[in-house]
């Protein structure tokens, strides 16, 4: 079949097709010739439905404006057919990755969960709710660089956190219990999709797949059971506990979205974006500044922060002069810690300082004694502290979750709004990130083996070196500031 003719655009080939529009691959005739996405919309097999599906999709793109949502870029009309033009993923979407990989690694699926997370956390701030998550409607923007897009908002809907609607929208596989069943529904149904992406992105398969509707009926009414699969899948407890929160059948019982955002599976906080070489900069300076006031505990907490933003830079930089110096400036990062930690656990100072043994922890473990396996699990953290102390980053790490998974278990059993719930959820957040950290020292790309001198002390050439190094960073990076496209 012939390719169209679009006034102003080559089309070069057909990369998609649906039941009313068909979507073609094309760049400009004239100006910067950069590759667009135009979707094709024959007016003569819209009904009414897909008209107003079509105007909130072209209203809705012409405001989203985010880095992880695909960005209309014009929209015009002929005598056939309705164009709009928007980005070109030349990845496909996630749902071709996962039936290539089978698949993913947790490590990726928590990249894009991330990156799902930050388009859904800035639509919600529009009011919006996207109501038809799946992975087919998250397209990868390359095949080399893992950046995902949320696209077709055809089903959207403007919905406050305390607005409830009833029409059926959405993929039933991903649609969430309460549309299905009952038909009144609040915004959190968007949280159920990403649970049944993140379950599919996982384990392959999304968690209630049937050989028909009638099936998938039956097990959602039934409140089947959503079992993770043991044999030959290893996902870490942290993950597993946001997946059982975002896949949970009651919307009142279900993870909240300040609950989603904030859980330390996603950290958002640390996910990398064209601020976090700038936060890392600014930590590595006031590092610098501790350092050479002889504060060293301080030190290290300013090089650990810094690192927990250059490290996802790292992994997702695709610029290989880029990820070079990003490579440098960590191991610059690195060797000081270590020798600053060298000096802090050998010194007078306690141990003890350098860990979260502090009055709160002390008191929850007293309030732990009748309950000998958090009480064991509290002990086990602590020999985790003792060996990131003596940088045994793999044995710490895998210490540390061996306590969490313990732990995270425990806290949905506690006493709402007891002292131990609360300073069991302040452990299990600063083991969380001791955690992280044990884990990006061992994931920063190798490094030589360095000394100390026998007093232990820095020279100022290792300050002035490592001052030059953060202009030269920023101004490495600030020459693009498009490093993620």
């Amino acid at each position: 079949m012939a390719l169209p003719q679009i006034e102003g655009y080559v089309v070069v080939e057909k990369i998609g097709a649906g039941s009313y529009a068909t979507v073609y691959k094309a760049y400009k005739k004239s100006g910067p010739r950069a590759v667009v996405a135009i979707k094709c919309v024959e007016k003569g097999k819209l009904s009414s439905t897909t008209i107003e599906n079509l105007l909130t999709e072209i209203s809705l793109l012409k405001k989203l404006k985010h880095p992880n949502i695909v960005e209309m870029k014009d929209f015009f009309w002929d005598d056939k057919y309705i164009h709009i033009v928007m980005d070109y993923c030349a990845g496909g979407d996630l749902s071709n990755l996962i039936r290539q990989k089978r698949r993913l690694p947790e490590k990726t699926c928590r990249r894009f969960l991330q990156q799902l997370a930050s388009a859904l956390q800035y639509i919600r701030s529009q009011n919006v709710s996207h109501m038809d998550l799946k992975p087919q409607n998250l397209l990868l923007a390359s095949r080399t660089s893992p950046v995902l897009k949320m696209a077709d908002f055809g089903f959207a809907q403007t919905l406050k956190s305390s607005d409830h609607s009833s029409s059926l929208r959405g993929s039933p596989l991903y649609m969430a219990p309460e549309i299905l069943l009952s038909k009144s529904y609040d915004a959190k149904v968007d949280l159920w999709s990403v649970g049944v992406i993140l379950y599919e992105c996982l384990f392959g398969k999304a968690p209630y797949s049937s050989a028909s509707l009638d099936q998938l009926l039956e097990k959602i009414k039934a409140h089947a059971p959503i079992e993770m699969p043991s044999s030959g899948y290893q996902v870490s407890a942290i993950c597993q506990d946001l997946l059982t929160r975002l896949l949970q059948h009651d919307p009142a019982v279900r993870i909240d979205f300040p609950d989603f955002f904030a859980h330390p599976f996603l950290d958002l906080q640390h996910a990398p974006d064209e601020k976090s070489l700038e936060k890392a900069t600014k930590l590595a300076t006031e590092a610098v500044q501790a350092d050479q006031e002889q504060n060293h505990l301080r030190a290290i907490q300013l090089y650990e922060q810094a690192l927990l933003f250059l490290k996802p830079l790292y992994d997702a930089e695709t610029d290989e002069s880029k990820k070079s110096a990003l490579q440098v400036t960590m191991n610059q990062y690195r060797r000081r810690m270590c020798e600053l930690k060298t000096l802090t656990c050998g010194s007078s100072v306690s141990t003890a300082a350098l860990r979260s043994s502090d009055s709160n922890f002390e008191e929850l473990v007293r309030l732990s004694i009748s309950t000998p396996s958090l009480h064991n699990a509290l002990e086990l953290g602590v020999v985790a502290e003792q060996y990131e102390c003596e940088r045994s980053y793999s044995v710490a790490l895998e210490k540390y979750q061996s306590c969490l998974a313990i732990l995270i278990e425990h806290l949905p059993r506690e006493v709402k709004g007891s002292r131990r719930q609360h300073l069991l959820h302040l452990q299990v957040k600063k083991w969380l990130k001791r955690a992280e950290v044990a884990k990006a020292m061992m994931e920063l790309p190798e490094d030589e083996e360095f000394s100390l001198d026998s007093k232990g002390k820095i020279t100022k050439l290792f300050f002035v070196a490592l001052k030059i190094l953060l202009i030269i960073i920023v101004i490495i990076f600030n020459a693009d500031n498009c490093w993620m496209q």
